[in-house]
């Protein structure tokens, strides 16, 4: 099987391609790499466009731990199967996309409970493996997910994270029909978020110092959209994207008895000391978000089909990926920022 696989590899890719790579140092440096040999049951996607999300920071930055060294980060990415193991050979001329979860190992009692994402043993695109900043990913075919043929490659990427994230977040945050939700930070997958909520019937409210920020929720839907918690009515639930710990306090302070804070971002500040009457009696919940499982990520992509849910993205040519995750770290990105091939 592994002179089956190769042979189709030479006959759909080169044997070199560019990569963005990272050391977890702060830097970011575009190299000239070999394209991925195939593992059992993997697929080679020729990436047509990879999401930059803020993730990829903590990569970048080392606030994540390095698992691979270098690696090549990005984890919204979506191509066409180019090349496949021999067993997956119906996939090829397919578009799928290559997500954040990898692989778990599907035998664990947290696989064998719907928790595939709690899997001890799980690997993340972009951190244990290189990712989507590539002309070319290898990924197993088992975790990526069929893109609808009537969707673009750049509306679709900033859907494989952050609308995947964001949809796991809106369910652990409980809200009720028709309650009032807080959003905290404006960004890629908040943005994708307050669509999905607006169209249940939830009253949206949303919480950023950016000014273009607040408009732009407006202009979605939200019911109001304020520079801190003072400003907000009580709220039912809250969901922080911003990976600012400070923040923990304020949603909590402001939400009505028996609500649900959830916390969205895989990295996160310090989070100051709570104190028990003020932020957390009257049966609140905190509640975090790790990772997702295929399972969300197939009832997001079918919810957002039918809902028209639609991506706002910054594309970046893909020679300008450094720039792209500079922008994103000073939060100077409109929506989503997209590296195109």
């Amino acid at each position: 099987m592994a002179d089956e696989t190769t042979s189709a590899r030479s006959n759909a890719a080169p044997e070199r391609m560019r990569a963005w790579r990272t050391d977890g140092s702060g830097r970011l440096e575009l190299s000239a790499v070999a394209v991925p040999d195939l593992g059992e049951g993997e697929v080679l996607i020729r990436v047509e466009a990879c999401g930059v999300c803020r993730t990829d920071l903590h990569v970048r930055d080392g606030e994540l731990p390095a698992r691979r060294s270098p690696v090549v980060p990005g984890h919204e990415a979506v191509g066409i199967v180019v090349a496949a193991a021999d067993s997956q050979r119906a996939s090829l001329g397919e578009r799928v996309g290559v997500p954040w979860l990898r692989s778990t190992c599907g035998s664990c009692s947290a696989c064998r409970a719907g928790h595939e994402n709690l899997c001890r043993a799980s690997t993340y695109t972009g951190w244990d493996a290189d990712g989507g900043y590539a002309e070319y990913v290898a990924a197993p075919w088992a975790y990526t997910y069929p893109i609808p043929p009537g969707l673009d490659p750049v509306q679709a990427a900033p859907l494989l994270c952050a609308g995947i994230i964001g949809y796991r977040a809106l369910s652990r945050a409980a809200v009720p029909a028709g309650g009032r939700l807080g959003i905290y930070g404006f960004g890629a997958s908040a943005h994708l978020t307050a669509q999905v909520a607006i169209a249940r019937g939830t009253e949206l409210h949303v919480v950023t110092r950016d000014p273009r920020a607040r408009e732009f929720a407006l202009e979605l839907g939200a019911a109001t959209a304020a520079v801190d918690s003072a400003q907000l009515p009580p709220l039912d639930a809250a969901i922080i994207f911003a990976p600012a710990g400070e923040l923990v306090a304020d949603a909590l302070e402001a939400l009505a008895p028996a609500g649900t804070v959830a916390l969205a971002g895989i990295h996160m500040s310090q989070i100051a000391a709570l104190d028990y009457d003020q932020h957390l009696f009257h049966e609140k919940t905190l509640t975090s978000v790790t990772a997702n499982t295929r399972a969300d990520g197939d009832e997001f992509l079918r919810l957002a089909d039918r809902l028209g849910v639609r991506a706002t993205v910054s594309p970046y040519p893909f020679e300008r990926a450094d720039e792209a995750l500079a922008a994103l770290a000073a939060d100077a990105v409109h929506g989503a920022a997209v590296l195109v091939l």
